[in-house]
C-alpha cells in the first residue's frame, strides 16, 4: 500500500511537471480588442490574425470589448491570468490619455500590464478648408497671431480626446492663441472643414483621406515625427520650425503584468514578424496607419514617456475630459 501510494503521488509529480515544462503556446490565445467590430483597429486585428496563428501554431480568438474608450478591454486584460492565453488590442485613450488626465481607472497602464509590441500608428492631420488663405505651418501660425483677441478656430474630435490634446499642444510649441472647437468625433470635424464652417481642424487619416485626395479639404502638416506613406508630400510640423513635435493615435499588443518572459518574447515574435510582411504592412496602411513593430521595453518606455508628455500638457492647460 505505501508503495502505491508513492507511487500515485510520483505520478502527480511527473504529470505537474510535464504540464509546467508544456512549450507555449499549447492551446488557443484569446487577444480582446478594445473596439467594436467594424472599426479600423477591429479591421487590423483581422488582417494580422491569421499570420500570428500561423507563427504562434494556435488559434488566435479575437473577443471584441469596447467601451469606456477601450478601458473596459483594458481592465479585462489587466484582471486576467498571466499566463500568456489572454492579450489585448489596445490604444493610446486607454492606455496614456485617460491617466494623464487623472480619470479613475481600474487599473495602472505601468503596473498592471505587460507590453508587448506597438503595432501601428496614425498620424493626425492639421487640415484647412481649400479657401483657407494659407498653406503651411507657417502661415497657420502667422495668421493666429495676426487674428485677435481668441486666434483661429480649429476643431477637434471632443474634449479629452488626442485630438484635442494634438491641437494644445500644437498651441503651446507655436506660441499662438487658438480657439479650440469641440465636435462630437472626428467625423463631423471632416463634415464642417469640407462645408467651410470651421477653417482649421485636427483630424485623422482613416475619417479625412478620401476627403483630402479629393481636394475637399487641405492637408497642410502631419503630426508623426516622421512623414506618413498616406500622404508622403506632406511634411510634419517637426519639420515646420516645431522641432520635437509629435502626436499620433496609437495602438498595441499588451498582456497582463507578471507574463513570464519567454512567452512576451514569443509573443513579440510573432506579432512583429507578421507585421513585417508585405501584405499585412500594405493592409494596415489601407486603412491610415503605419506598422510600427517595437521591442517590448520600447513599448513600456514609449508608453511611460507618453503618460509624462501628456500630463504636462494637460497641467499647462487645465484640460478636462469630457
Amino acid at each position: 500500500m505505501g508503495r502505491m501510494r508513492c507511487a500515485v503521488a510520483f505520478c502527480i509529480v511527473a504529470c505537474a511537471s510535464t504540464a509546467l515544462a508544456e512549450p507555449y503556446p499549447a492551446r488557443p490565445i484569446r487577444m480582446i480588442v478594445t473596439f467594436p467590430p467594424g472599426g479600423s483597429t477591429d479591421v487590423i486585428a483581422r488582417a494580422i490574425q491569421p499570420s500570428v496563428e500561423k507563427r504562434l501554431g494556435q488559434p488566435l480568438i479575437i473577443e471584441n470589448r469596447p467601451g469606456g474608450g477601450g478601458n473596459i478591454g483594458v481592465d479585462a486584460v489587466a484582471k486576467a491570468a498571466p499566463d500568456g492565453y489572454t492579450i489585448g488590442l489596445a490604444a493610446a485613450g486607454a492606455l496614456t490619455i485617460t491617466v494623464s488626465l487623472n480619470e479613475k481607472t481600474s487599473y495602472d497602464p505601468l503596473k498592471d500590464l505587460t507590453a508587448i509590441t506597438k503595432i501601428g500608428e496614425s498620424p493626425f492631420i492639421l487640415a484647412a478648408h481649400p479657401s483657407f488663405p494659407g498653406n503651411s505651418t507657417a502661415d497657420v501660425v502667422a495668421l493666429a497671431k495676426a487674428t485677435t483677441p481668441d486666434g483661429l478656430n480649429i476643431g477637434h474630435g471632443g474634449n479629452g480626446t488626442a485630438m484635442h490634446l494634438t491641437a494644445e499642444l500644437f498651441s503651446h510649441m507655436a506660441g499662438v492663441k487658438l480657439t479650440l472647437v469641440p465636435y462630437r468625433g472626428t467625423g463631423p470635424v471632416v463634415s464642417d472643414l469640407v462645408a467651410g464652417h470651421v477653417p482649421l481642424g485636427i483630424v485623422d487619416a482613416p475619417s479625412a483621406l478620401a476627403q483630402i485626395r479629393a481636394g475637399q479639404i487641405k492637408a497642410i502638416a502631419v503630426t508623426s515625427l516622421r512623414r506618413t506613406a498616406q500622404l508622403p508630400d506632406v511634411p510634419t510640423l517637426a519639420e515646420a520650425d516645431l522641432p520635437g513635435y509629435e502626436s499620433i493615435g496609437w495602438y498595441g499588443i499588451i498582456a497582463p503584468a507578471g507574463v513570464p518572459a519567454e512567452i512576451v518574447a514569443r509573443l513579440n515574435a510573432a506579432f512583429v514578424a507578421t507585421l513585417q510582411e508585405g501584405e499585412i504592412a500594405q493592409r494596415i496602411r489601407a486603412v491610415g496607419s503605419d506598422p510600427a513593430p517595437t521591442t517590448p521595453a520600447e513599448f513600456a518606455a514609449y508608453i511611460g514617456r507618453e503618460i509624462a508628455k501628456w500630463s504636462a500638457v494637460i497641467g499647462r492647460s487645465g484640460v478636462r475630459g469630457n
